[in-house]
């Protein structure tokens, strides 16, 4: 109500309520944006198993510190391999890849799509496990 005594007392309620809004479409982001990312890291697209050659292993960033790897996965003796690139969020499989790069490995590993940030990983794969796998025997007697 306009008074005699505080003229621009409906300037300032509308202002209040403008700020009390716009606050709440931010709290609402910044849930919805937690929200995404805790479904994300928590609901997997897939999981599966890779095999070859752990050819590289590393932490890397420069905020976000992640463990990223490299599998070198070899179809053909003589051709070049394709590699594939992963991540790993358990610090005890990093330090179990870690003494195993130049090895040919089995990982376990769950694919996570649509995760926003990089801070988690750079690739959307995430291994959870590692085993030494047995070497392989051809024709031509075991490959590395």
């Amino acid at each position: 109500m306009n008074t005699p005594e505080n003229p621009q007392a409906p300037a300032a309620r509308a202002a209040g309520g403008f700020r009390r809004a716009l606050l709440a479409i931010v709290v609402a982001a910044l849930l919805a944006g937690a929200g995404w990312t805790w479904f994300t890291l928590n609901w997997s697209y897939s999981e599966g198993d890779r095999g070859g050659v752990l050819q590289k292993f590393s932490r890397k960033g420069w905020v976000c510190k992640t463990y990223e790897g490299e599998l070198a996965l070899y179809i053909v003796g003589g051709v070049a391999p394709e590699i594939w690139h992963f991540s790993v969020r358990d610090p005890r499989v990093a330090e179990r890849l870690a003494k195993l790069v130049g090895e040919r490995v089995q990982l376990r590993y769950t694919e996570h799509r649509g995760v926003p940030t990089s801070c988690f990983g750079e690739t959307g794969y995430f291994v959870e496990d590692v085993q030494r796998a047995p070497p392989v025997t051809g024709l031509m007697g075991p490959t590395p």
